[in-house]
């Protein structure tokens, strides 16, 4: 498959620092410590004939999400965003519904990575969350770790039609090369249809200066071998993947990585996954 096939770039962030609600962004981030709009990312997705792209909430605010929406309403090749509310408010239902009278809102996700209490996603009161997101087929984003897998794979046998995407393959601890809860877990987590997993994120879980794809090629292979092409999607996390890489050498990992796989297969996880996903 030639290179300029046409692809959706699934996760990638803007933010502005005057806004002042990034509360994991910080000076000492350099190189993204600063702001990031859609017309810095235009030239790269021209390079790499990126067609279109979905934002994903950067902070746990609400005022963000709307943010995100009116940046995407002016910009022509996002075509949604992945919001935040706050789950645990008794008005986040009216909210959820509010969000989805907007055609670029595609789903929530709550910052899991970041919540101490690692069980909070399991909390009965999202109950009606969860429904609601279903029946207005809204996809959930899950920023995860390996320890919040077996909580992901519960919610998952609970709601089988919720749509549920896991972020930047689950984090693997790649730098210390621990990964056994990560492997057994994710296999386990490959059973319940409804989950997809982004081939995102994985260059900044490395130690290495030097990202390539054989450093990177046994995670990508293990969520393909596990998960198939039919629910893996492609991602960039940028601009934060610019702490490790730029985004058209993420693209030429990537194609590398994807490279075995037949023309019909790469298409699925460069493009029509997203399409089916989040709706576009």
């Amino acid at each position: 498959m030639e290179e300029n096939f046409p692809k959706i770039d699934s996760h990638q962030h803007f933010w502005k620092l005057s806004r002042g609600d990034y509360f994991w962004l910080t000076p000492n981030l350099k190189g993204i410590y600063k702001n990031f709009s859609p017309e810095d990312l235009s030239k790269d997705l021209a390079v790499t004939n990126v067609k279109k792209t979905i934002i994903v909430q950067a902070t746990n605010t609400e005022a963000e999400t709307k943010y995100l929406l009116e940046l995407a309403k002016k910009t022509d090749f996002v075509s949604g965003v992945i919001g935040w509310i706050d789950m645990e408010s008794p008005n986040a239902i009216q909210k959820l519904l509010e969000l989805s009278e907007d055609s670029l809102f595609k789903g929530i996700r709550p910052m899991l990575q970041d919540i101490p209490d690692q069980d909070w996603i399991t909390n009965p009161i999202f109950r009606p969350i969860f429904e609601t997101m279903v029946t207005k087929s809204l996809t959930f984003d899950a920023l995860i770790k390996d320890v919040h897998l077996e909580n992901i794979r519960e919610l998952a046998v609970t709601f089988p039609t919720l749509k549920i995407v896991i972020d930047h393959c689950a984090k693997p601890n790649i730098a210390n090369n621990k990964i056994k809860l990560w492997k057994s877990e994710m296999v386990k987590l490959s059973k319940c249809l409804n989950v997809l997993v982004k081939l995102s994120g994985l260059v900044t879980e490395t130690k290495e200066e030097l990202i390539s794809d054989r450093s990177l090629s046994f995670y990508s292979g293990f969520i393909l071998e596990k998960f198939g092409p039919n629910r893996v999607i492609w991602g960039s996390d940028w601009p934060v993947v610019n702490l490790k890489c730029s985004y058209s050498d993420w693209v030429s990992i990537s194609m590398k990585l994807l490279s075995h796989l037949s023309p019909e297969e790469q298409h699925k996880i460069w493009y029509s996954n997203a399409v089916k996903t989040y709706n576009i």
